[in-house]
């Protein structure tokens, strides 16, 4: 396993790569482990800078996901979002031909190991609104308005502040290896 990081305006990014491509990218607080990069780990960091400077829209670093059919589905789906636009878990279940799978599509999307390239911060509320995010909703927020979403004003959007979850692990990554 090949391991590589990025300080972000959203915190120190980590990277994980197997020979065949990009495992896992989490904010992971303040912890780093011992880097050992590879070429997939460089163009993953190379990629991310340019995101963050507003250079790069799109990815095409390889990504190797770990994870269950269903999931693999809907991480696949997350692909297709483009940069600068969101879908409801609704809509991706119906892309999925199973519309009843919302709940499903949350778990998934939740689980997703590839914060950022598999862009799972673009998934939001049917009504518009903010959801949860594993990074932390200050980070959504951010992703989104970096990508020109529009988010519109909530009590609880005037409330967030991004000091709070900077030096913060991202949540539910016990799963991640």
């Amino acid at each position: 396993m090949f391991t590589d990081y990025i300080d972000s305006p959203l915190g120190l990014v980590e990277f994980k790569a197997s020979e065949q491509g990009i495992t896992q990218v989490i904010f992971c607080g303040n912890s780093k482990k011992a880097i050992k990069t590879n070429e997939i780990t460089d163009s993953c960091k190379q990629q991310l800078t340019q995101y963050f400077n507003g250079e790069r829209k799109q990815f095409d670093v390889p990504l190797d996901p770990q994870g269950t059919q269903f999931q693999q589905s809907v991480w696949h789906c997350l692909l297709q979002i483009p940069f600068g636009e969101t879908l409801s878990y609704g809509a991706i279940a119906d892309m999925l031909n199973n519309p009843k799978a919302v709940r499903a599509v949350g778990g998934a999307n939740g689980r997703n190991p590839i914060s950022l390239i598999v862009p799972c911060h673009r998934v939001i509320g049917s009504n518009g609104t903010l959801t949860g995010y594993a990074g932390g909703i200050e980070r959504k927020l951010w992703l989104l308005k970096h990508e020109g979403i529009e988010v519109g004003n909530s009590k609880v959007n005037g409330k967030l502040e991004l000091k709070n979850v900077i030096n913060i692990r991202q949540s539910k990554t016990q799963f991640l290896k």
